[in-house]
């Protein structure tokens, strides 16, 4: 697990760091504990499909893709078939992001990287990024995704999207795994509004480094939003279910679409048994 250095964090900053990291770590440890579960009671390791990314990303991958519907007992050939898009948001808080690996293949966003290890890491904020170099996450994972921004051109290490998107993070990662091809693309923490009635801060890493505290006011969604459904609509050959919480935001703008879904939390964890 890469650390963040306390270097230049004031004193309560590196209590509150110090006390994530304990929370994270028990997390870690009961995700390895259920991946286990998993795989005893498979008697298998599943096989896990990371589709090899093209030079251009702009080219989305032409091939015909099976329609994966949200029940119990999937087959093989669907798991194979499953992309999840792991946004921050705090709806996503009970699901351990190590029991989907052996489902299918992760995509994920930003200061995740402190605790777990997705197949493919978007990051645009330019913060974020340099965090991500100084600790040197980009020799554990080749697969780290961004725009070239100019003072991160000289990363060499990173891999840039060509032309930029210009989008936020989650968006950006869900668009990159539309690119793969999949038939059906899960996405879990896109919780859109923020939380006590869209007031405040919603995500997962508040009070750490490069995020704002869990006390400010709600970050501005309608961007992602925008770049969301942007995604869905141009890749119609995909079904897009969306994974909340009962109580989450339920945006119309989404649900107009043929190829979109919400499901719970709950239903969710049934689906894949985890």
């Amino acid at each position: 697990m890469a650390k963040v250095s306390k270097e230049n964090l004031s004193k309560s900053e590196a209590k509150k760091l110090m006390a994530w990291r304990r929370r994270e770590k028990e997390i870690e440890k009961f995700a390895k504990a259920r991946e286990l579960q998993y795989k005893q009671r498979t008697n298998s390791k599943p096989t896990q499909t990371k589709p090899a990314l093209e030079q251009d990303v702009t080219k989305t991958i032409k091939k015909e893709v099976p329609v994966v519907e949200t029940k119990v007992g999937l087959s093989q050939k669907q798991l194979q078939s499953i992309g999840f898009v792991l946004g921050n948001g705090t709806s996503r808080r009970t699901i351990d992001p190590y029991s989907l690996k052996p489902i299918g293949t992760v995509y994920a966003c930003n200061a995740i990287y402190r605790t777990f290890d997705p197949d493919y890491l978007i990051a645009v904020d330019v913060k974020m990024c340099l965090e991500l170099h100084r600790e040197g996450y980009h020799k554990k994972n080749p697969n780290i995704w961004t725009n070239p921004q100019r003072s991160l051109t000289k990363y060499k290490e990173f891999n840039f999207f060509n032309p930029s998107k210009g989008w936020s993070s989650g968006p950006t990662a869900l668009w990159l795994a539309s690119q793969h091809g999949y038939g059906t693309i899960y996405i879990l923490g896109f919780d859109y509004k923020g939380l006590e009635d869209g007031k405040r801060f919603n995500n997962i890493y508040a009070d750490t480094p490069n995020y704002k505290k869990s006390t400010d006011g709600a970050t501005f969604f309608g961007n992602w939003m925008r770049q969301t459904s942007n995604v869905i609509k141009n890749h119609p050959h995909i079904n897009y279910v969306r994974v909340i919480t009962q109580d989450n935001y339920r945006p119309e703008e989404l649900n107009k679409f043929d190829n979109f879904k919400t499901i719970t939390i709950e239903e969710f964890q049934k689906l894949f048994e985890i």
